[in-house]
Formats: structure tokens, sequence, C-alpha cells
């Protein structure tokens, strides 16, 4: 099992109304947030998942367990709160790129503590966090805790997915991210999220950083440019996008993130000590296969992951 960790919301879509009166607004809404994005992901893949994460008693709260349930994504590390559900107000611009406004101050996804980290079993190979869970409080400490805790003894990997609007302070941001670089064996990141965290460093001399400690592989990816991997036994080199006809991006990042996960586990090499048995050519495959995974959330509005069979 993959333990997935941060939070879960729902995404409010904005969609033209008919009367075109400014006084209405429709929003389609969806089940999101970077992390339950992966934990679905993954199960979709076909890899056993859990999220750890805190979720709401109200009745979006009830709907996240809900979809949880029926994806078959393990309940038994959720904690219920008294608290609202996040939202997250999202508008897509006309490239497809989505614009976030989160709904998230006391609301139950933040509510995790130390108290709450888990007492894991042999079955848990491996730990993904990422997002804004990693910044806002309390979970973000807890967050930080549970890495440090288990680094070493179960792989980690780390997607900054940066957020500004629950939390603006890019320097608590860059503090955050450099601590837990130290403790992660896998990495992805966008170009977008580097230029926000190091808009004055190129993304080579920051992602040779990283692979100083003990991270072996660093993805980033490049939206309609493809995606580059940095290894720190085999080197650096790139892989175009699969050209789809675009919905919008939102999820494509968290299915990267996902077939990372899938196709490690799949070759039974979803371990610190596999991951630093890859070959070029192994990783090669990891990449093609991540990007081929992305660009199918791609041709569907909101976070609609594809299914281990659509990728052959």
């Amino acid at each position: 099992m993959y333990l997935v960790c941060g939070e879960a919301l729902f995404d409010f879509f904005s969609e033209e109304d008919a009367s075109g009166l400014a006084s209405k607004v429709n929003y389609k809404s969806i089940a999101g947030g970077s992390p339950f994005n992966v934990a679905v992901g993954l199960r979709r893949l076909g890899i056993e998942a859990g999220l750890f994460g805190g979720v709401s008693t109200d009745f979006l709260g009830r709907r996240l367990v809900q979809v949880l349930q029926d994806e078959g994504v393990s309940q038994h590390f959720l904690v219920e709160f008294a608290a609202p559900t996040t939202l997250a107000m999202v508008a897509v611009g006309a490239n497809g790129s989505p614009q976030y406004s989160f709904r998230g101050e006391g609301c139950a996804d933040r509510q995790l503590q130390v108290a709450h980290l888990p007492v894991l079993s042999d079955d848990v190979r491996g730990l993904h966090i990422g997002s804004f869970s990693l910044v806002v409080q309390p979970i973000g400490d807890t967050l930080l805790a549970l890495v440090q805790r288990e680094s070493g003894r179960r792989l980690i990997s780390l997607d900054p997915n940066v957020r500004l609007n629950p939390q603006p302070d890019i320097q608590l941001w860059r503090d955050r991210v450099a601590e837990l670089a130290k403790h992660a064996d896998l990495i992805k990141v966008s170009d977008e999220d580097l230029h926000l965290l190091y808009p004055d460093q190129s993304p080579e001399s920051v992602l040779q950083g990283w692979l100083q400690h003990r991270c072996q592989l660093v993805f980033l990816t490049r939206g309609g440019d493809g995606a580059t991997v940095f290894s720190r036994q085999h080197g650096t080199w790139s892989q175009p996008a699969v050209k789809v006809v675009m919905a919008d991006t939102v999820g494509a990042g968290d299915t990267f993130q996902a077939a990372l996960i899938a196709w490690l586990t799949e070759q039974q090499l979803d371990s610190v000590d596999g991951l630093q048995q890859l070959t070029r050519a192994q990783i090669d495959a990891m990449l093609g296969f991540a990007i081929r995974a992305a660009a199918l959330t791609c041709t569907k509005t909101g976070p609609d992951l594809p299914y281990r069979q659509q990728l052959g």
C-alpha cells in the first residue's frame, strides 16, 4: 500500500449561465485536492492506496469519504473533524491552466496534529506528500514530523504543488520544501512551481541541489513541452508531451505523480533500495508512462484521472 497524505476538498468550476444574468453563477463541483487525487489515481492504476487526512463531518465531507469508498481507497487513516470542508474555486484559462482561490481557513483538512500520526505496518511501502498541506497549520508540522520519522524506512515522494492563495508567504514555502527535500527519495515538480519558489535560479541548479541529499530522482514537468528527469546516477534527459485535444490541465500533475508511483510498484521497485537500482532505460519507461497518463487527464474536464487499462 502507498499512503498519500494531505488535503481533500471540493473544486468548484464556474459554468456559463444561459440567462446571461450577472446575478447568477452556476458551478460544477468535483471532489479533489492534490493528495486526494493522487490516492484516487493510484487506485485507478491498480495500486493499493490509503489517504491520511482530515475530513469533515459535514455533507461535503461525507461525500468525499463516499468517493474514496467507491474508488477503493482505504479510509483507515482518515480523521474526522467537526469543521467545514475546504472549497477551491477554480477558473480555467484559455490554455487550460487553472487558477485557484481557496476557502479553507479552519477547515477539516488542516486540523491534523502530531497526536493523529498513525503507526504504520510493513504493508505501507511508501508515503506521498504535497500541496498546501505542507505549509498550513497544524497539518504542515504534522506531515513534516511523519516524514522525518519515516525517512529511510519507506519510499517518500514529494510534489510541492505550490498554491499561494492558502499560504502566500513564499519564504515559508521555500523553507518547508527545502526541509522536506532532504528526506524525499523522489520529487516531482512543475516548472511553474519552480519559478514561484526560485525565480532567480535556474531549474537545473535547484534540482541538482535536491539530489545532494537522499533524493535519487527529480521529475520536472513542463506542460506542453513534456517532462525532464534528473537522475543522480544516470544524468538528465527529456521526453516530449503527448499531443491531445485539451480540455484543461486540472489533475494532470497528480496523474503524473500517481503514474510514477504505480510504475515503481508494478515493477516491484517501490522501495528505497528499488529506486537506487533503476537503470536509465527503466527510468525512461517510467517517465513515458507518466507523460501518457497525464495526457489522458488533460482530455477531460477536472481531475478525472485515467484507469490502468487505458494506458496499455
